[in-house]
């Protein structure tokens, strides 16, 4: 292509990048004041799931079918339901409006990632894509740490249906760059095979896992959960015979890739589960606003960015397990002080913690991801990377919906335990000027006590993350392997 038609790509594929990413963050500042006006806490974690769901779960099949109908085609595709999502999502008048448009809105960001990804692969060289590196880097950084201050900012100033309509001329400019100025290399006839039975069996094998971990201990519930195995069983059966998997069954019979997929799992669960409930904890027990919310958590996306530049460069001096269970161990302390968290505490205290967490986050993560895409085989590299990406999304997944159930229960019992009305907390959590003052300090408790159980549930799975770390295999990275060898030599 043209310098000018690559660079009206790359600017489209920045802008798509920041948009997407912000998404996962943007919300979690507003969902305190959009559940005290919709109503349906006992549905909230599924706001997170719908989208995290959807999008995690389409990544691998956009890559397939950009390979039969074009990139340009599927990247207008992804952005049209982004947008579509987005506009839905804004207009929602109840949580299971909301949690529908979330998940529309996931399958759309689920296509914008890895299309954005594959359209830098096309265009630059190694040498430039490196270079390149760093500012997509930049992008995702911004973008996350943007997310939870614009979220809070739009929800205190305007209304919070404008964090979804916010994504609708950005996203329509973004399509109208790429679209413009992509041209699509020619392709061969021959179609690669796509793995839509193991996608569909993917899909509804977690879905139906999350049902039943929702409504854990009814009849209801342990057929979800029975459901769920039998269609786990199904999917390894037929990923063991795909001729492309989503799944890479092989992969796990290497005790690195298996260690770092499993960090990568109980790491997701603890650190998403605690960015989607901690805006609750500050703006329902500590009361404050939404904005003040977003500060509270954007040290924790600061120290990632940070470490994660910074754990790179020593890397290979320090080795990765070393580097690796340094930062999981920090993310583990940042995780065991956050029990200490309740109705007393400040919000500078909370800052702190989370920074730690986002700290071990920063430094852990890229370490496995390197060591990974150094040790597999050049032809499994793609997968081999998605899957880690995977696993982080899926253990998000899981955890906040897991979270969600736990939430709701707690401070179902805590109410009725004190004697509290439950229309208390829609008070809590969107009150109107001079309610603060009538609302019982009992509710606070009791919201306060419910997110207790949310802290320990994420240090429990930082701890699990922690065990994976460490029984990670010790190896060294070599800086020059060879190409289609293994690249990682036991450390002496």
């Amino acid at each position: 292509m043209s310098r000018n038609r690559t660079i009206l790509v790359t600017a489209g594929i920045m802008l798509s990048l920041f948009l997407a990413s912000m998404e996962s963050t943007v919300v979690a500042t507003a969902m305190p004041t959009i559940v005290g006006q919709l109503g349906g806490l006992e549905h909230y974690s599924w706001v997170f799931s719908a989208f995290m769901l959807a999008s995690t779960t389409v990544v691998p099949l956009y890559g397939k079918l950009s390979d039969i109908y074009g990139r340009r085609n599927l990247y207008v595709i992804a952005m049209a339901l982004f947008l579509v999502g987005s506009i839905l999502c804004g207009r929602a008048g109840t949580m299971t409006q909301l949690i529908f448009a979330r998940a529309l809105q996931g399958i759309g960001a689920g296509g914008i990632m890895p299309l954005a990804f594959i359209l830098i692969g096309e265009m630059f060289s190694l040498e430039q894509r490196a270079k390149m590196q760093g500012l997509f880097s930049g992008v995702w950084g911004v973008s996350s740490i943007a997310g939870p201050l614009l979220g809070g900012f739009i929800v205190d100033q305007f209304s919070w249906h404008w964090i979804f309509y916010i994504n609708v001329f950005p996203g329509l400019i973004a399509a109208a760059l790429v679209a413009f100025g992509w041209r699509d290399q020619t392709r061969s006839h021959e179609r690669p095979a796509v793995d839509y039975a193991g996608a569909a069996l993917l899909t509804v094998g977690i879905i139906t896992l999350l049902l039943g971990l929702m409504e854990f201990g009814t009849f209801n519930s342990w057929m979800f959960l029975a459901s769920s195995i039998v269609l786990f069983i199904i999917l390894w059966q037929v990923e063991i015979r795909a001729a492309d998997p989503i799944l890479p069954i092989p992969l796990f019979r290497d005790a690195l890739f298996s260690s770092a997929t499993a960090h990568g799992l109980m790491t997701g669960w603890a650190v998403f589960g605690s960015i989607s409930f901690i805006p609750l904890f500050v703006q329902s027990v500590l009361g404050a606003n939404a904005t003040q919310a977003g500060i509270t958590i954007t040290p924790m996306l600061l120290g990632w960015v940070a470490a994660s530049i910074f754990g790179t460069r020593i890397m290979l001096r320090v080795g990765y397990h070393r580097l690796g269970l340094v930062g999981t161990a920090l993310f583990v302390v940042g995780a065991t002080l956050m029990l200490f968290i309740g109705v007393e505490s400040s919000q500078i205290m909370m800052m702190v913690f989370v920074t730690l967490m986002g700290i071990g986050m920063g430094l852990s993560i890229p370490a496995f991801v390197i060591a990974v895409q150094t040790s597999v085989e050049r032809k499994h590299l793609g997968t081999a990377t998605s899957m880690l990406q995977f696993s982080r999304s899926i253990g998000g997944t899981l955890g906040v919906s897991v979270m969600g159930a736990a939430l709701s229960a707690r401070l179902a019992s805590n109410l009725s335990a004190s004697g509290l009305d439950p229309s208390l907390v829609t008070q809590l959590l969107d009150p109107t000027p001079g309610s603060e003052l009538v609302i019982d300090a009992g509710v606070r408790i009791a919201m306060a006590n419910a997110i207790h159980l949310i802290f320990i549930i994420a240090f429990v799975a930082a701890i699990l993350g922690l065990a994976a770390a460490f029984f990670a295999p010790r190896k060294d990275l070599t800086e020059n392997p060879p190409d289609n060898e293994p690249v990682l030599m036991s450390a002496e």
